[in-house]
Formats: C-alpha cells, sequence, structure tokens
C-alpha cells in the first residue's frame, strides 16, 4: 500500500461528510452540518463534548481509559505518606462507581493506576509489592463483577526483572486482559531498551495490548515552561507523550519486532495522529539520517488504536478518517478532568453507520481484551 492511499478496514466516513464547525475555539456544533437530530444539544448550547442522552442511557459502552486507586492500595500509600490527591469515592468504590456506569451508558471499566502511578518514586521492591496489591485487587472486582471490570497489569517498571515476575504471577487471571504502562520515566525511554524486549513478546505471547498513560510530576514533562501559570503540564506534556511514544515505537523498528503486539494510546494519541505526517516527512526527506521502515509509514500509524478525546467534533472526524473506526476505542477518564462522560450521546452525535459507532463503543475492545 503507497502511503497516500487509505488503509483498508477503516471507516466508510469520507472527507465530505466531515463536520463543519464554526471558526474559533468556542465554536459549538452545527447542526445542520453535521446532520444530527440532536437538537437538546444546540438548544442548551453545550460544547460536543457534554452531549446529554435524550432518555436513559443503557449500558452499552466498554471504557478502555478510566483510573482507580483500589482501597487497599490507598491505605498502604496512606501509610507511607503518599494519600491520594483525590478521595472521591468513584475512585474505589466498586457500587458507586457501577452507579456511575449505569448512568453514563458505560457497561465496563478497563481499570488502570492514573498518571500517579507509583513507579517513579518506589523503589523496586516496593514497586513490586504495590503492583501485587493492584493486581490482586483488581481480580477481586472482576470475580465480584466479571461483566462490569477488566483490569490493565500494574507492573514495577523500573525493574523489567520484576516486571516480568509480576507479569508473569497474574497472567490468565480472572480479569487480566491487558498490560498498563507509562510511557517514560522521568523523560527516560525505558520501554526501548534491550532488557524490555521479553515483556513485549510475553505480551505479545499472551495477545495483552499495552495500555498507555504519562506519569504526573514535572520531571516527567518536556520543558518547566509548561508549569505555568497556567499549568499545561496535562494538557500539552501529555500529548507530547504519547507523540514520542508512538514515533519511537515505530522508528526503533519495535513494531516490526513484535508484528501482534497491540497498542492502545489515550488521549487520542496525543498530538500523534495530527503530526504523523510531519514525522514521516522529515524521516524520509529532510535531513542525513534516513529511517528504513519495513512497511509504509502511513500503515503504522493504524498500528496503533486511539481512544476518543479528542473534544473538537472535526478533530474527532479526522481521527476516523485518518486511521478508521476500528482502531478507535471509549476513553471518559472517569471523572477525573470532567472529560466525555457520555460516550453513547458524544458518538451519536455524528450520525457514523451502525457498524462504524458500534466498533467505537464496545466492539473494537471486545476484539481488543478477547471479550467474545
Amino acid at each position: 500500500m503507497k502511503n497516500s492511499q487509505r488503509p483498508a478496514g477503516g471507516s466508510a466516513v469520507g472527507r465530505r461528510d466531515f463536520l463543519k464547525v464554526g471558526a474559533g475555539a468556542g465554536a459549538l456544533i452545527s447542526m445542520t452540518s453535521i446532520g444530527t437530530t440532536d437538537e437538546t444539544l444546540a438548544a442548551q448550547e453545550l460544547p460536543p463534548w457534554e452531549a446529554r442522552p435524550k432518555t436513559g442511557s443503557r449500558p452499552v459502552s466498554i471504557d478502555v481509559h478510566t483510573h482507580w486507586f483500589p482501597e487497599p492500595y490507598t491505605k498502604v500509600l496512606a501509610e507511607l505518606g503518599r494519600p491520594i490527591a483525590n478521595p472521591d469515592p468513584l475512585n474505589f468504590d466498586l457500587d458507586v462507581r457501577r452507579k456511575w456506569m449505569d448512568e453514563h451508558g458505560v457497561q465496563m471499566h478497563v481499570l488502570t493506576l492514573s498518571g500517579a502511578m507509583p513507579w517513579q518514586w518506589a523503589s523496586p521492591e516496593l514497586g513490586a509489592r504495590l503492583a501485587q496489591i493492584v493486581n490482586d485487587s483488581a481480580i477481586q472486582a472482576h470475580t465480584a463483577f466479571p461483566d462490569r471490570f477488566i483490569a490493565g497489569i500494574a507492573m514495577p517498571v523500573r525493574d523489567p526483572a520484576l516486571a516480568l515476575k509480576e507479569l508473569n504471577r497474574v497472567a490468565g487471571k480472572p480479569g487480566m486482559r491487558a498490560v498498563h504502562l507509562p510511557n517514560s520515566i522521568e523523560q527516560h525511554d525505558y520501554l526501548f531498551e534491550p532488557a524490555f524486549e521479553p515483556i513485549f513478546a510475553r505480551c505479545e505471547d499472551l495477545g495483552y495490548p499495552l495500555l498507555f498513560h504519562p506519569l504526573d510530576g514535572e520531571p516527567n514533562f518536556y520543558s518547566k515552561r509548561l508549569v505555568g501559570p497556567p499549568s499545561l503540564t496535562n494538557w500539552l506534556g501529555f500529548t507530547f507523550e504519547h507523540s514520542t511514544t508512538a514515533a519511537k515505537f515505530i522508528t526503533s523498528g519495535t513494531l516490526d519486532k513484535f508484528p501482534k503486539l497491540d497498542i492502545v494510546l489515550p488521549h487520542a494519541g496525543g498530538a500523534f495522529p495530527y503530526i504523523a505526517g510531519r514525522v514521516e516527512h522529515g524521516l524520509y526527506q529532510m535531513g542525513a539520517v534516513r529511517v528504513k521502515l519495513v512497511r509504509p509509514f502511513k500503515e503504522y500509524v493504524r498500528r496503533f488504536h486511539y481512544d476518543y478525546l479528542t473534544y473538537y467534533p472535526e478533530a474527532f472526524r479526522f481521527l476516523v478518517d485518518i486511521v478508521g473506526s476500528d482502531r478507535i476505542v471509549i476513553g471518559t477518564d472517569l471523572f477525573a478532568a470532567r472529560d466525555i462522560q457520555y460516550p453513547n450521546a458524544f458518538v451519536e452525535q455524528f450520525n457514523l453507520p451502525a457498524a462504524d459507532r458500534d466498533r467505537i463503543l464496545r466492539g473494537n475492545a471486545m476484539r481488543l481484551f478477547r471479550l467474545t
């Protein structure tokens, strides 16, 4: 396939169907231009990410980007003098969380820690202990509610040997369907060191996708200029992290070495889908260093899955067009940043073909986590 060709298996939605939204950062969806029938959204003048269902929202979606802090884990953190910043019951109370899910049309959560993962500050030994607590709690959550919760395995990534040991300890146990990793640690690309390759090989063998999330904290961001005020560490820092991770998976040859490895990038892949063409052009057309890849660069862009947290409808349409509906999943980020809280209502605004809509809401996640 040539780089200019559209990838096979993508959405049937073409460029002529793009949303046409008024100029300006505060522009709202134009109901006429996108053909949506969501009159409630127009009447309330809500931004598109705050779309609400007209009636009760039946639990349908599989939420791939949602965080939790199980109680045994938070108890140990408190004993270590590191209490969690947000004590909201949604973080740990599964009954409260299931009620939230029912009210927001979410059938299943893929439980993972947040950017406050402890791997940055914990010693390898302490990290291994904390990972065991988190993973055992996730197994218990799935056992109690098997149709509502699965999890990404937490691992003490500072020590690849201990990380692999923990992966093997819980691999195949109830509810364990993925591996959750930070993009980097204090700007260190631990992922692409030889010592980490056995973990990729094991994940590929298990069929476990990699779920990424950047670490919080100033040492993990590219520049102190992001600190603020106002702070842009999350809003810009995370997007740079995902872009760098994706590009290095490609240019390091890691995707070629592990051709069956699935990777999910939250926050819609950061900036990567939108600057991938620039990266490709730079690699092949500029500078003395040329990277030889096995496949056309654009095919690698589709090797990743992306959640739908684009916020602007134009950006969501672009993501569908560039990677296809079969590479996009739901990611609410739960309540942390008041992100998209009604996945069904948000997606339904776009009047996508039914097959595309169903893939995004649940079908792609069912395939990724082998839920069928």
